[in-house]
């Protein structure tokens, strides 16, 4: 395992249209489960995440073994699909506000083209680190709470033994 290659990314993934889903703690646990998948199967290391009702920003790092963008798609396409199958069986009156007129598919829940920036020094992943707890104070409903009790709103993991800057 290695990450020497990538600067860790800030990243942010908002629901279709900016709709609430992500409110109700079920789509909330699909996001952590995929989060923690990515993290113990050393795909990324997880520096910090925000959820928020209508989308989420994460920091991570990917191990050198893979690019970025197979990460954000892996990550992407696991929630948009565990998501879609709890809609379908549990909530479709909900299912139909994320129909789509696409060639490639018949609902989406994520918006295409997620926002991703290199944070390259020290000042800057603070910065955004600070950002995503703010972002999270404003918040009326997130979740992170049973997994951490730093701040209510956010998660965040700090290295102290694997500095990254």
């Amino acid at each position: 395992m290695s990450f020497n290659n990538y600067y860790p990314d800030f990243y942010t993934a908002t629901i279709l249209e900016w709709k609430q889903l992500l409110k109700p703690d079920k789509f909330k646990d699909i996001i952590i489960s995929s989060l923690k998948f990515l993290a113990e199967n050393k795909r990324t290391i997880l520096y910090g995440f925000v959820i928020m009702s209508n989308h989420v920003h994460l920091i991570w790092q990917t191990d050198d073994a893979f690019k970025p963008a197979e990460v954000q798609q892996s990550f992407m396409k696991y929630t948009a699909q565990m998501i879609l199958k709890e809609l379908r069986n549990n909530h479709p009156e909900v299912l139909k506000h994320f129909k789509v007129d696409a060639k490639d598919r018949t609902y989406q829940i994520w918006e295409r083209n997620p926002l991703s920036v290199s944070l390259f020094n020290r000042a800057v992943f603070l910065q955004k680190l600070n950002y995503m707890h703010k972002n999270s104070e404003r918040a009326d409903c997130v979740y992170c709470r049973k997994y951490i009790n730093i701040h209510p709103h956010l998660f965040i993991i700090m290295k102290t033994n694997n500095r990254i800057f």
